[in-house]
């Protein structure tokens, strides 16, 4: 497994807006249509990444428990798929009702989305307030799939209750480390 880690994205730094189509009903979404209330995780994730395979249930488990809190959550895959056909909508919607992702699993095809981002790696995430400025972009938590610690989702659940809370954001964000995005 090649590791790479995420680029820095500036606390205070406006989500880039996107339209993309939601692999899992085959329709097109805005960001503004699938925000949260009180804020947005966007998580650029893949089928194929060991990284991610490794987190999927955490991610389902934190959308279903924070949601209902007022985050939007949105998934996005901007690997290319003809060099990893694995990654290709067809398996992307088959992965999201596998998992029961209750969270739009968004195909980013032109990786636009990933470049406006500067996306690096799988998973990298994004935590944004009701105002859609970014106050998170760091690890979910220390796991990764050979260490053998726990996953628990611990550092984004940090920033996503601090948020919640209206505290401040964490002060010290580790870059989410995962497969390298797959770019044309």
């Amino acid at each position: 497994m090649a590791k790479t880690e995420s680029n820095e994205f500036k606390v205070g730094k406006i989500a880039p807006d996107f339209n993309l189509m939601n692999t899992v009903d085959d329709k097109y979404y805005a960001l503004n249509d699938l925000k949260g209330d009180k804020g947005t995780l966007i998580m650029f994730i893949c089928n194929h990444c060991p990284f991610v395979i490794h987190v999927n249930e955490e991610l389902v488990k934190m959308a279903n428990e924070y949601q209902n809190k007022g985050i939007g959550f949105i998934a996005i895959s901007s690997n290319d798929v003809v060099n990893y056909p694995q990654d290709a909508p067809h398996l992307m919607k088959k992965l999201a009702h596998e998992f029961i992702y209750p969270f739009p699993y968004l195909y980013d095809e032109t990786q636009d989305v990933a470049k406006a981002y500067d996306a690096a790696c799988t998973p990298d995430f994004y935590l944004f307030d009701a105002s859609l400025e970014s106050v998170y972009h760091g690890q979910l938590d220390d796991s990764r799939p050979e260490n053998g610690r726990p996953v628990t989702g611990k550092d984004m659940r940090k920033a996503m209750d601090n948020l919640l809370q209206h505290k401040s954001v964490l002060e010290n964000q580790k870059p989410s480390i995962g497969c390298g995005i797959k770019w044309k």
